[in-house]
């Protein structure tokens, strides 16, 4: 079984190369408005829909020879090429979701594309022939050869690579690879069922609890005090742009220390277990109650992302148990199901004579529910597809240590 995955590293380009890139940024996005607002006039018009090659041969072929848009020529092509990709993947995706093909959330239409979004990239094909240098920089068409602080080698050979430029205005590589079965982990006995929740990060079907780092609530003074210095920044001044990149700043900082410790937690958990079965929880809907600011701080959803495809990368089990399958509430000894429990109620007996805790009893019936497709507790379990990850590895040197402690995995 073949794994596609995302490394990211570091970029740090120059002036000119940065001047490069906010050009390649700028013609990325405009070729992708122009297809986006064609097909939506030939859709008012009541014209057939606009094929990919006629779409390329209007809106890049022919706009270069117009002196409106005579800039395009000036960079790569194949960026181009991939805008109108991601055009064509975005409007699929929603056709899909609208006829049910695609699960999940129903899909927007593609909308257009600002140049004030905070996040901008373009993307390389091997047909622009990128290459890797001796040195270790990243040569890229019409950009030159960028440095790239490599933390690891790359296990095979890049098919795509993406440059990405954030909020803060960094700059990272993402390259696409290819991983085979030569990284299967030898196999192991011990299968484990988590729960989720907010008081505990993750609770095991073992009885090992995982404190909620919280990352979000420890940095909320600081956040406070940078969006309260914002709000008094006179609006197109130099230092309400200063203010906006240090809250960005601040904010990445939350958010790669999140995705750091949760890499970390979730490679132990694929390395120590065979199988691993988490419930498929509604984060969406989770988002929208009273409790939202901390469903958000958890991350569940990019945690479970991680344990799936790193489960397909080393061989391991992993499966979802059905979000209505009741583990909170039936017992794990007997299997009677209680009524609804509020959740001041972290303990409760079952008149069988068990004692349980609330959470563990839950690992231990997702588990059990979790190592049959259809069983008597009418539990499915809908394996899900394992899609390339934003982003795989970080940066730095030592975010592959796994370190424990009492409480289980340290926050850093």
């Amino acid at each position: 079984m073949f794994v596609q995955l995302r490394y990211n590293f570091r970029v740090t380009p120059d002036a000119a190369q940065r001047t490069a890139l906010a050009q390649a940024f700028g013609c990325a996005r405009v070729v992708f408005n122009d297809a986006l607002r064609l097909r939506q006039q030939a859709r008012e018009t009541g014209e057939k829909y606009v094929s990919d090659g006629e779409l390329s041969r209007r809106i890049i072929t022919e706009a270069k020879a117009t002196p409106q848009r005579v800039w395009l020529g000036e960079v790569s092509a194949v960026v181009l090429q991939q805008a109108l990709a991601d055009l064509n993947t975005a409007y699929r995706n929603f056709f899909n979701s609208l006829s049910g093909k695609r699960k999940g959330r129903k899909l927007a239409p593609p909308r257009y594309r600002s140049r004030k979004d905070n996040r901008q990239a373009i993307r390389f094909t091997k047909n622009a022939r990128f290459t890797i240098l001796d040195n270790g920089r990243l040569r890229l068409p019409k950009i030159g050869d960028l440095p790239v602080r490599w933390s690891r080698a790359l296990p095979s050979d890049p098919s795509s690579v993406t440059i990405i430029k954030d909020a803060v205005g960094r700059y990272f590589a993402s390259f696409v690879v290819t991983i085979g079965e030569d990284e299967t982990l030898p196999p192991v006995e011990p299968e484990i069922g988590i729960d989720l929740g907010l008081t505990h990060f993750a609770v095991m079907s073992d009885g090992t609890k995982m404190t909620a780092p919280k990352f979000l609530r420890r940095a909320a003074r600081k956040l406070k005090r940078l969006q309260q210095a914002l709000s008094r920044k006179q609006k197109g001044s130099n230092r309400r742009k200063k203010a906006v990149a240090q809250v960005a700043r601040a904010h990445a900082r939350v958010a790669d220390t999140r995705r750091d410790w949760q890499h970390k937690l979730s490679t132990a958990i694929i390395r120590d277990n065979q199988a691993v079965y988490v419930e498929d929880l509604c984060v969406a809907g989770l988002g929208r109650t009273r409790l939202a600011k901390s469903v958000h701080d958890a991350g569940w959803a990019g945690f479970t992302g991680m344990l799936e495809y790193k489960a397909a990368r080393y061989g391991r089990t992993f499966a979802r148990v059905d979000r209505f399958f009741p583990s909170t509430r039936m017992c794990s000894t007997c299997g009677r199901i209680n009524d609804k429990m509020p959740l001041n109620v972290r303990e409760w007996n079952c008149p069988c004579g068990s004692h349980h805790d609330r959470d563990v009893n839950a690992a231990i019936n997702i588990k059990a529910a979790g190592q049959a497709d259809f069983n008597d507790r009418r539990a499915q379990v809908r394996p899900g597809l394992v899609p390339a990850p934003r982003s795989e590895a970080v940066t730095r040197q030592n975010a592959a240590r796994a370190t424990r402690s009492v409480a289980g995995i340290a926050v850093l």
